[in-house]
């Protein structure tokens, strides 16, 4: 029997954003998750992706926003530090705004809400590190304002997490993360070049 999700339920559409028509909102590419302690599992081919997603969404005409996680000074967070400074890979162009933010869901205590609302559009199209963190609570944060959001699979990256004496790797870390998102939050796709 195929399962029911809870966006089913209360007849939310499943169908992805546009991009041309929504807000690219990039969360936390930063340089501490590519090596160190935080390094992620697949960092550099979800970031590889989400080059090819930004150089997409600029071409388009997409709104765009970098958020970016300041954890403070001595932390692996610390965005005065090369470890905590966005990849070049995804670096902001002119123009594009970057919100800081100290919580995992980027519309607490920052001026994303503002940023958004400064763009016009309610879909949301969300990537960024860590799946199962600053992009589940992020998206958590859209829906419950009102906004539309999508998560590309290939775009996200995570780690291995332990727990109850054991290791979740990070595939299923991932994989579970996803599928909070595409539960209730908003709608998931395997790839950015699923986006229409």
């Amino acid at each position: 029997m195929p399962r029911t999700t809870l966006r089913q339920v209360n007849g939310l559409p499943d169908v992805p954003a546009k991009l041309a028509e929504s807000t690219l909102v990039l969360v936390d590419y930063q340089n501490t998750y590519t090596a160190g302690v935080m390094e992620l599992d697949g960092w550099r081919e979800a970031l590889d992706a989400a080059a090819q997603l930004l150089a997409r969404a600029r071409r388009e005409g997409a709104g765009i926003i970098h958020v970016i996680h300041d954890g403070g000074e001595g932390s692996p967070y610390d965005i005065r530090a090369e470890s905590g400074r966005i990849h070049p890979d995804v670096a902001p162009a002119d123009g594009e705004p970057v919100v800081v933010k100290q919580a995992p869901d980027s519309f607490v205590g920052t001026d994303l809400d503002r940023h958004v609302e400064a763009a016009g559009r309610k879909d949301l199209v969300i990537a960024g590190f860590m799946t199962h963190m600053c992009v589940t609570f992020t998206a958590q944060g859209a829906f419950l304002r009102g906004y539309r959001p999508t998560v590309a699979a290939d775009v996200c990256a995570t780690r291995a997490l332990p727990v109850l004496g054991t290791e979740v790797d990070a595939g299923q870390v991932h994989r579970a993360a996803l599928a909070t998102v595409a539960d209730l939050y908003g709608v998931v796709v395997p790839s950015q070049r699923d986006l229409p």
